[in-house]
């Protein structure tokens, strides 16, 4: 079996491929399952468990991307609240201005 490593932009894609091909195994197997033979079914049994690790693992990769990017960005708030307080309190303020005048608006 040939190792696939979706990159963090195409994990997203690849995740819902892989859901797709889940889905449609699922449904095939459903259908027809009663019709197989044991090898068959072996088989497609197989294949969906493989689709199934497969949907499982793009979900675990995409996760850590985004913790991953989350902590990234965390980090680069922090610094740049902490180099620049009164700019950061300023903008604060700002955005609780307009967030106010949105809501009275209403």
């Amino acid at each position: 079996m040939i190792e696939r490593i979706p990159t963090q932009t195409g994990a997203r894609d690849q995740l819902v491929t892989d859901l797709k091909t889940v889905i449609a195994d699922a449904e095939a197997w459903l259908r027809h399952g009663t019709q197989l033979s044991g090898e068959e079914l072996k088989a497609a049994k197989a294949k969906f468990e493989r689709t199934l690790v497969n949907a499982k693992d793009d979900l675990m990769r995409l996760e850590q991307a985004a913790v991953e990017k989350a902590k990234v960005a965390a980090k680069a708030t922090d610094d740049y609240v902490k180099e620049n307080p009164w700019k950061a309190v300023g903008l604060g303020a700002a955005v609780g201005v307009v967030i106010g005048m949105l809501i009275a608006r209403k």
